[in-house]
């Protein structure tokens, strides 16, 4: 069983940045491959990043390529989500998740935080 809690999210500028937190426990947490999703009203839920177990290996949406990155610290049981030139077109609920290699199945969900870009 593992709980992901979110943290971090809130209102910026366009052109500005946010760093969102997402601290787990659980047992095993450490073997599963993280992510972020997100979810702005009336759209469906996205992928944004997503980071391997062990940290070694991350892929990132298109849409955020080059401005978002998300590294994770096994450690403190946590894992982030860099969020540098931020635009409007990035306001939503965004989501941490756990889950199997790649993200193909998703095993726990956090609750949720709100970003929101203005112009």
């Amino acid at each position: 069983q593992v709980q992901l809690v979110e943290s971090g999210g809130g209102l910026v500028q366009a052109g500005g940045s946010l760093r969102l937190s997402c601290a787990a426990s659980g047992r095993t947490f450490s073997r599963n491959a993280m992510g972020w999703f997100r979810q702005a009203p009336g759209k469906e839920r996205e992928f944004v990043a997503r980071i391997s177990w062990n940290g070694a290996v991350t892929y990132y949406a298109d849409s955020v390529k080059g401005r978002f990155t998300i590294p994770r610290d096994n450690a403190k049981n946590t894992v982030y989500l860099q969020m540098n030139n931020l635009k409007p077109d990035d306001t939503g609920v965004y989501y941490c998740a756990a889950g199997t290699p790649g993200l193909g199945s998703i095993n726990y969900w956090g609750q949720g935080t709100q970003v929101t870009v203005s112009s």
